[in-house]
């Protein structure tokens, strides 16, 4: 198990983790009740923090953040010697802890996406775990919640008895909602992303070798080019641009250097 603590990448604060010490930190979590907000980052995710200083705050206001794409691990690498192996790729964390919460009897409230999505997922993650046991679920409005629809979405997922929310808005929705329902709800909440969709059966993964070499951007990119081109063709570069300045210790990325929001943002 690694656990080589939070380090700053382009002003947001990495964890330094492996598969084993991420799922143990939400295992516990849900079985001790607390609070921890948890998301997987890769370079869109990191890229949002540093562009935007009000989500900057949000991101370091996590309990938990792993290195989900390769170019993050490798930064965490370059940058802090961490010496990590492999990332911590956010739907593979899922199974993960899909996995160990059957063997505990920790029940999972999904949340977001369709109904259809949420239906499909459901029967994909029984057949896979049919220990599994499902709290319940809900689908996503697609806008922002009132107070009220706020305070009922708790009331829901409170009452359901779930240990456990994953919660698939897409980024950086998703990493809003984990930090503004974290206390309320008082368990772990995983953002995980697309793999709502991955082990639903509605997107395919990557080839694993594109995965390891860092080209999973490509490959979706193909996939979606309208929706993700801006993503990934005028990000990336800005990201190792950036890491290139961090690095060579000629602009400092001040995590501190963000801005605590002033109102809440009820994504649903």
């Amino acid at each position: 198990m690694i656990d080589r603590g939070r380090h700053n990448v382009l002003g947001i604060m990495v964890n330094a983790v492996d598969y084993e010490a991420a799922v143990r930190r939400i295992v516990d979590a849900a079985q001790a009740k607390i609070p921890l907000a948890v998301s997987a980052l890769a370079v869109h995710g990191v890229m949002t923090g540093v562009r935007d200083r009000e989500h900057r705050y949000r991101l370091n206001g996590l309990d938990l953040i792993v290195p989900d794409g390769q170019p993050v691990r490798w930064a965490l690498n370059c940058l802090h010697g961490t010496k990590l192996t492999d990332r911590v790729y956010g739907p593979t964390l899922m199974l993960k802890t899909c996995e160990r919460a059957a063997e505990e009897g920790l029940p999972i409230f999904l949340f977001g996406g369709s109904e259809q999505l949420l239906a499909a997922l459901q029967a994909k993650l029984i057949e896979r775990f049919p220990r599994l046991k499902f709290a319940g679920h809900q689908a996503s409005k697609f806008r922002q919640l009132t107070p009220e629809e706020r305070d009922t979405t708790v009331a829901n997922i409170r009452q359901s008895g779930a240990a456990i929310t994953m919660v698939g808005l897409g980024c950086p929705r998703q990493e809003v909602w984990a930090y503004e329902f974290r206390d309320a709800l008082s368990m772990p909440l995983l953002a995980v992303g697309a793999a709502f969709n991955f082990h639903a059966g509605l997107l395919p993964q990557a080839p694993r070798m594109m995965q390891d070499w860092g080209f999973e951007w490509l490959f979706r990119l193909v996939a979606e080019p309208r929706r993700l081109w801006q993503r990934y063709l005028l990000l990336n570069p800005l990201y190792a641009s950036m890491l290139c300045l961090q690095a060579l210790h000629l602009r400092r990325f001040d995590p501190q250097d963000a801005i605590r929001p002033d109102r809440e943002i009820l994504y649903g």
